[in-house]
């Protein structure tokens, strides 16, 4: 009962932290209002977003491994500190290079030392439950943009979009170090660890970059992130050059992607418990490439943009859900947090390969039709990976020679 009791306080945190740390998918409410003030071009604020995303991404290689060593708690508190200075700094910039280091650097970094953590910590507390408890966890992340959407824009409005980084900046701080002081390990006896290396796989990352399904496994999950991210940067964009919302109307599609982003984290988490994890994957890249063909070939209108919008959101949630798990089914728990970092790079390059797919595009339809091509491909691979089996033939014979 006591570690039951103590599992769910963990859980707490976790859901503390990642919905601060999700609000970074409310990029899009920031657009117009620092083309008003600054005269800068969409693209060059975009591009912010991308930077975060991109550092967010890569900063998990550190993040993990150093989770692994020194503790989630630790590295989380860490995240926090640098998230919510990168948000007060960005309340200063005047200029796109210092804007570019507060928000895409600096807060993108402490989002990335931030993020891992509660990921790891909780899929140990639940080996039972994995799927699900993983889509609680990157479920509050999806959650983040949604619960401040309001706020965001009260601050924006009274306040003025500088201004409303440094408040924000504030909260973040406070809150995602609050949520990591939750953060703890289970007590595991060395029985108990011995028993479960049996059997089981337990790569270290230069292990698993050895094998051929870790690469399947990164190009995957590539694809899966792409459609989603790109369309969650410019969620209003989209409404109003191809469906002519107004700028109120259109807004409304952050809160629709943040809804079905957070729902597909924990429905694709709990549905890949029992139909299996590397099914499911294949599931959502049907529906994703679905959605972006109707999007780049059919004349959108009200419902059929925001339908759209919600599959693409709910199978992104679901691939966020879904990979971290594979990587523990794949490569092993012992090593989750490195692992897991290595393969998030998946994420952030993702993240830069939207903005480039755009640039070269006509419009938003060809940029559609390339994602959906992608989907497509992902869906395929996922059709053929396996999981790697010879790391378990190198532990059984090892416990065999050493008896």
């Amino acid at each position: 009962m006591e570690k039951s009791n103590k599992r769910w306080f963990v859980v707490f945190g976790a859901v503390l932290l990642q919905v601060c740390l999700g609000a970074i998918y409310s990029w899009s409410l920031f657009n117009q209002p620092l083309m008003d003030k600054f005269g800068w071009t969409k693209d060059q604020v975009v591009l912010t977003y991308s930077i975060a995303i991109f550092v967010f991404a890569f900063s998990t290689i550190f993040s993990g491994r150093l989770a692994d060593k020194i503790g989630p708690r630790k590295v989380a508190t860490i995240g926090g500190i640098l998230y919510g200075t990168g948000m007060i700094l960005a309340s200063f910039a005047s200029s796109l290079p210092m804007l570019y280091f507060s928000y895409g650097v600096l807060a993108g970094a402490g989002v990335g030392f931030a993020y891992v953590c509660p990921l790891s910590t909780c899929v140990k507390w639940f080996p039972e439950k994995k799927g699900f408890i993983t889509g609680i966890a990157v479920g509050a992340f999806g959650a983040g943009s949604l619960i401040f959407k309001s706020v965001i824009e009260f601050f924006i409005e009274n306040t003025g979009v500088s201004s409303t980084f440094l408040y924000l900046g504030i909260i973040y701080m406070v809150l995602v170090v609050i949520g990591a002081q939750f953060l703890i390990l289970p007590k595991v006896s060395a029985k108990g660890t011995k028993n479960k290396s049996v059997g089981e796989n337990s790569y270290t990352a230069k292990e698993m970059m050895k094998t051929k399904s870790f690469y399947m496994v990164w190009i995957m999950y590539m694809f899966g992130c792409m459609p989603g991210l790109l369309v969650i940067g410019l969620a209003k964009d989209i409404g109003i050059e191809m469906v002519k919302l107004t700028p109120v109307t259109a807004a409304n599609a952050v809160g629709l992607i943040a809804l079905f982003n957070a729902g597909g984290r924990l429905a694709w988490g709990t549905i890949s418990d029992k139909l299996g994890r590397v099914k499911v994957v294949t599931m959502m890249f049907i529906m994703t490439a679905v959605a972006l063909l109707v999007m780049s070939l059919i004349q959108l209108n009200y419902v059929t943009f925001f339908l759209c919008l919600a599959a693409i959101a709910f199978s992104y949630g679901g691939f966020l859900a879904v990979f971290p798990t594979i990587t523990g089914q794949f490569f092993g728990q012992k090593n989750l947090g490195a692992n897991y970092g290595i393969i998030y790079q998946a994420y952030g390059i993702a993240a830069l390969i939207g903005p480039i797919i755009k640039g070269n595009a006509a419009d938003f339809n060809q940029t559609f039709l390339i994602a959906a091509g992608f989907a497509v491909l992902g869906m395929v691979i996922s059709l053929l990976v396996k999981a790697p089996v010879q790391n378990i033939v190198t532990l059984e014979t090892t416990q065999t020679k050493a008896v």
